[in-house]
């Protein structure tokens, strides 16, 4: 499938040809992710079907020692300098997908709202660059319930919906442990007021629907359990013909760090073993599959292929 080193990536003509482009492609990827991101979406085919990632923002996270568990901020700085990103701030960038089926338009996950950094919260105007009507969009799939997804379903302060005619899909161990009466008590006070807002809101929507995992959402379309980030997470399997697309939600956050060391930890993981697993578990799909996996936080464009590299893994960009 793929050749690569740190510095030298090369697309395989199959990967370049499931993602649209012409033929191998040597990628600088500071460049493509500059323009990528000033355009604010990529489209690319899975088969018969249209994806276009939208890109929402970032989130320039200053280090800590607490942001990975088993590694030093040293360590964080190093990987970034040797990815050839800045090691000043972790870059937590914010991607959602959007699935044409037919007549159909699916938006999975629905980004930050415009709530959390001041530096992201371009999903709306990124989807009119893209020519998508956020009117149109029929289902929203949500992988799970972290701020950064869900909030762009719902209007600040009111919590009014933002998309109350379209399907909202939710996994549902998800669903289960968050509504859970007892929760918010059971919580640090930190977290009690996404609970709190998730309880005020998802149980008194009309048009939620909750799903287990290896469930066909829409035609090419299924969920996949991927469960430790949070205790329902989950990811979405696109596939029509011989292409495959991993929309691969929290699998892992910057691939600088948790696809290069894909057993180092991050705080927002619930379960960090089983976080771990189900990383390792889906890269490893991606790989034996042939598949395209787009994570939210992979930055932009956020849609390529996985390859192994040495101990980790490689995650290589493409598409525009």
């Amino acid at each position: 499938m793929i050749e690569t080193t740190r510095r030298d990536v090369i697309l395989s003509a199959a990967a370049t040809a499931a993602l649209g482009l012409a033929g191998p492609l040597a990628f600088a990827p500071a460049a493509r992710a500059a323009d990528a991101r000033d355009k604010g979406f990529v489209t690319f085919r899975i088969g018969d079907i249209e994806c276009t990632s939208i890109y929402d923002g970032i989130w320039q996270r200053q280090h800590d020692e607490g942001f990975i568990r088993n590694a030093s901020v040293d360590d964080t700085r190093a990987a970034l300098s040797e990815a050839g990103l800045s090691p000043d701030v972790v870059p937590i960038e914010f991607a959602q997908m959007v699935v044409r089926i037919g007549d159909r338009t699916l938006l999975i996950d629905a980004g930050t709202g415009g709530q959390l950094a001041p530096t992201a919260g371009r999903t709306m105007d990124n989807l009119a660059a893209a020519g998508i009507d956020a009117g149109t969009i029929d289902t929203v799939l949500v992988s799970h319930f972290h701020p950064d997804h869900i909030f762009g379903l719902m209007a600040p302060e009111t919590n009014a919906q933002i998309f109350p005619d379209a399907e909202i899909i939710v996994p549902e161990a998800e669903y289960g442990f968050w509504t859970d009466p007892g929760l918010i008590e059971r919580l640090p006070e930190s977290a009690r007021g996404l609970a709190g807002r998730i309880q005020a809101t998802f149980p008194t929507w009309d048009n939620v629907r909750q799903v287990a995992g290896d469930t066909e959402v829409a035609p090419g379309v299924r969920s996949v359990n991927a469960f430790g980030h949070t205790p329902g997470h989950t990811v979405y399997h696109v596939a029509s013909g011989d292409d495959e697309l991993l929309v691969a939600a929290d699998i892992a956050n910057v691939p600088a760090l948790f696809v290069a060391n894909p057993t180092w930890q991050a705080v927002f993981d619930a379960d960090p073993q089983m976080a771990t697993e189900a990383r390792i578990a889906l890269f490893d799909r991606a790989i034996a599959d042939g598949a395209i996996i787009a994570g939210y936080h992979f930055g932009f464009p956020n849609a390529g292929t996985i390859a192994k590299d040495g101990a980790g893994y490689v995650f290589t960009p493409a598409g525009g």
